[in-house]
């Protein structure tokens, strides 16, 4: 199970000198649990939460004395869950800092100024430094953690055969996956970036021991999300659709979410195989879903068979790029329950295999309700993806 901490609960300011032992303790609980019907916890130490006080006193992830903050609050989880929790991961999709909604999203740059390249690539530094730090800490505290990467996954086919379209698909998951991945699990920044920092005006204020630092914290494995695929163009103009993130062409040959994003199950082999080729090292897939329009029928139920269809196929995929030597150690869907939409901030709009009971005007009891897919679910995971009827 696939879980996120909170660092206020933690560090209600973050700055704190001493952890708040309150939250320590509903986290104690929420992992006890989990371990007492034999779930694993993998654990996101930041996903987008980054406590308002280090936004507005400090200018979030821009300023590096937040590499310090949360390499402590790192530390108080690692020690307290030592032996308990064992695949860390240590930033939400910090690969959104690409785009500009990253600036608070990802960084907790409060102030609209710092929404802009320079600052945002100088915030992922900044955490791609605490992440490689986080990383040595984690294996020195127990040589048996598993810490991994985060990268929400950009799919960009070319638009036409043209080669600029080509071209700039390439460049376009280079940019947006490649740099922090490459970081993450290479321990350096790639040539184009390089390039693309010169071209853009971008000039990262760097300590003469970050390049140390960042070799010597590579990644166990990679996790990403993916949800869709778009397409992109340098010749010619299309029809816009969403993403995870992103707003870039539709492709005519898919079909699409209620909310617009495109349903593209083989694009996740073909996500798996680019990564694998690249990097080499165990994936696990941490968010994969569907939002919909799910109804509560007069008995009840809630027949989701569109999720369920969904969910099906890129699992069928996922077996592919196994059988295609893909090394995919883990997967874990968005969502378990039903929640606020990051990207739309609706309860309309749910991923979970469980109902809950809220809506949009602040109406519901927040009653559960397992949906189809919770009960196809448990099938497919009791098989470990064998059984999909």
């Amino acid at each position: 199970y696939r879980m996120s901490i909170s660092w206020s609960r933690i560090f209600p300011k973050g700055d704190e000198e001493e952890p708040n032992e309150a939250g320590l303790r509903f986290y104690d609980q929420v992992i006890d649990e989990l371990l007492a019907h034999g779930i694993e916890p993998m654990v996101t130490i930041s996903h987008y939460e980054n406590p308002l006080h280090l936004s507005l006193e400090y200018g979030g992830w821009k300023n590096r004395r937040l590499v310090d903050f949360y390499l402590k609050y790192t530390k108080v989880l690692l020690q307290r869950y030592q032996g308990k929790v064992k695949y860390w991961l240590t930033f939400n999709e910090i690969n959104m800092l690409t785009e500009p909604f990253g600036a608070y999203f990802c960084a907790g740059m409060a102030d609209p100024a710092d929404n802009n390249e320079p600052c945002r690539f100088q915030a992922m530094h900044h955490q791609l430094v605490a992440s490689a730090l986080a990383v040595r800490m984690a294996h020195e505290i127990d040589p048996e953690n598993h810490v991994g990467c985060m990268l929400a996954y950009h799919n960009g086919y070319a638009y036409t055969c043209h080669p600029k379209d080509v071209f700039y698909a390439q460049q376009y998951g280079q940019i947006h996956n490649s740099i922090a991945g490459d970081v993450h699990v290479r321990g350096a920044y790639p040539g184009f970036a390089r390039r693309y920092f010169k071209e853009h005006g971008i000039t990262l204020a760097v300590q003469p021991e970050d390049a140390q630092i960042l070799k010597a914290g590579t990644v166990d494995f990679v996790s990403i999300s993916y949800y869709s695929s778009t397409c992109v163009s340098m010749t010619q103009d299309g029809e816009t659709t969403a993403g995870n993130g992103t707003a870039n062409i539709k492709n005519p040959h898919l079909e699409t979410s209620d909310w617009g994003w495109q349903i593209d199950a083989l694009g996740l082999r073909y996500v798996l195989n680019q990564i694998y080729d690249r990097y080499q090292i165990p994936i696990i897939i941490v968010e994969n879903g569907l939002g919909a329009v799910d109804e509560v029928d007069a008995d009840g139920r809630i027949h989701d068979v569109y999720r369920i269809d969904y969910m099906k196929k890129h699992v069928e995929q996922m077996k592919e790029a196994i059988l295609d030597g893909v090394d995919l150690i883990g997967y874990t869907c968005w969502g378990c329950t039903d929640l606020v939409s990051a990207s739309t901030g609706e309860m309309k709009k749910r991923y979970g295999l469980i109902y809950v009971d809220k809506h949009d005007d602040g109406t519901g009891d927040l009653g559960r309700r397992p949906k189809d897919s919770f009960y196809w679910y448990q099938k497919v995971i009791r098989s470990n993806g064998e059984d999909l009827r």
